[in-house]
């Protein structure tokens, strides 16, 4: 099968291939308009793509420039930047958008990872994203953290399309399906339309394996009765939980609640596949985009898993097939003391804090080119400058990380207690059955 077959291939089965990465040059080279003639129909970032692309090259120096020549502070900076390139990969992802009807051709951009964990600060910033990108095909990207779930429903029920990122559990997906239905609801009774609304639910694979499979080798490393089984379950939770969630997205959304909803013309929310590159080597390349394919979904996809689907992808509705194997490898984790919502949790904590790690990093390289652009400033005020900037973040950033480090120790504590109690009683439990037996 062709390349551009593979792509339209899984466009036909109902999944649409954005691009999970962003860059100046990408929009300015042609390249993007080029992955957009080739089938990728969307595009989504997140802090640790921006630093890549600012940090990582000169592409952003002119632009930066102009703003310290007018004053701008390093947020200011960062803001402008990304709002930029978010604004023009948008113009360049309008023709889809309209030729799919408002279906595909949107962009991300997300919300500062720092106001995680603050609703309010959430929705003001989601709001002044949306306001000042003012195009139809943006999305604010909010997490599903406990304070992003409020903003989540409000925002929509404003008519702000949202993608909800950092999702790793069933827990997670069932709380974003029931916000997005309650802003609908909300938006629907008070007389707003609902037709236009646009929201995707971003559920992460990778990272689930790359956490599960560790929790399964220290099993393995013990040597004990439950190894074997805990081997055979490596490299299959990711694509088992998010089977099932695709399982429960289609309970929700072709149920009674939504169809009301859908009679007044709203979308569905789809499922969107985040973190698919694989991290074990030993993995295949495409091992998250061959398992996941079917309707009503979105796979966002790093430029080697791009590259990889072109060349080799297996193409065929794969998403709700082997579902008895989903529920089984999902169970036999459980057997052996590992909860999946458990380790959702885990993950989520997690992610707030490598996107804020992010965040904090590219703002303390804009601080450092900042004052390499400087020239006019003497080399002391510059270094000021700088550690100012730096002291504005540092308190904040410290106690935010020490609470997340201990979050998921936490976690861990628990997890391991679990599983110590659950080998703990098999070996009593098959002793009392002799007993009973003789």
């Amino acid at each position: 099968m062709t390349t551009n077959n593979r792509v339209k291939g899984l466009a036909r089965l109902g999944q649409s291939i954005w691009s999970d990465n962003i860059s100046r040059k990408l929009i300015t080279s042609g390249d993007l308009r080029k992955l957009i003639d080739e089938g990728v129909l969307g595009m989504t970032s997140n802090p640790t793509i921006f630093e890549k692309a600012i940090v990582g090259s000169s592409d952003y120096d002119d632009a930066m420039r102009k703003l310290v020549k007018d004053g701008a502070s390093v947020d200011e900076i960062y803001d402008a930047l990304t709002i930029e390139d978010v604004g023009a990969a948008a113009d360049e992802f309008r023709r889809v958008y309209d030729q799919s009807d408002g279906a595909d051709g949107y962009v991300s951009i997300e919300v500062a990872p720092t106001l995680a964990n603050d609703t309010e600060r959430t929705m003001d910033e989601a709001r002044r994203l949306w306001q000042t990108l003012d195009r139809p095909n943006i999305l604010v990207k909010v997490p599903a953290t406990r304070a992003g779930l409020p903003a989540i429903e409000q925002l929509l029920s404003e008519g702000i399309n949202i993608n909800i990122t950092l999702m790793f559990s069933m827990t997670h997906y069932e709380a974003v399906a029931e916000a997005h239905i309650r802003g609908l609801e909300a938006r629907a009774a008070s007389g707003q339309p609902i037709d236009r609304v646009a929201s995707v639910a971003s559920f992460f694979v990778s990272r689930v394996d790359t956490m599960v499979d560790a929790d399964l080798e220290a099993i393995v490393r013990q040597e004990e009765a439950n190894a074997g089984q805990a081997a055979s379950l490596m490299g299959k939770a990711a694509v088992a939980n998010s089977k099932l969630v695709y399982e429960r997205f289609r309970q929700i959304y072709d149920g009674q609640r939504f169809a009301a909803l859908k009679a007044r013309g709203a979308r569905l929310q789809r499922v969107l596949w985040a973190s698919t590159s694989t991290k074990n080597p030993n993995y295949p390349d495409t091992l998250y985009v061959d398992t996941l394919i079917g309707p009503d979904t979105v796979n966002t996809v790093p430029p080697e898993t791009w590259a990889a689907i072109q060349d080799h992808a297996f193409v065929r509705r794969s998403v709700d097939q082997d579902m008895d194997a989903a529920r089984k490898g999902v169970s036999g984790l459980a057997r052996l003391g590992i909860d999946l919502n458990e380790v959702g949790e885990r993950l989520s904590v997690e992610g707030v804090d490598k996107f804020t790690r992010s965040y904090e990093q590219v703002l303390g390289a804009i601080a450092a080119k900042r004052d390499e652009l400087m020239p006019t400033l003497p080399a002391r005020k510059k270094t000021a400058a700088a550690k100012k900037a730096t002291a504005r973040r540092k308190p904040v950033a410290k106690k935010k990380a020490a609470a997340r480090k201990a979050a998921v120790r936490q976690a861990v504590v628990k997890q391991k207690a679990v599983a110590k109690r659950k080998v703990a009683r098999k070996p009593a439990a098959k002793k009392k059955a002799t007993t009973r037996r003789k």
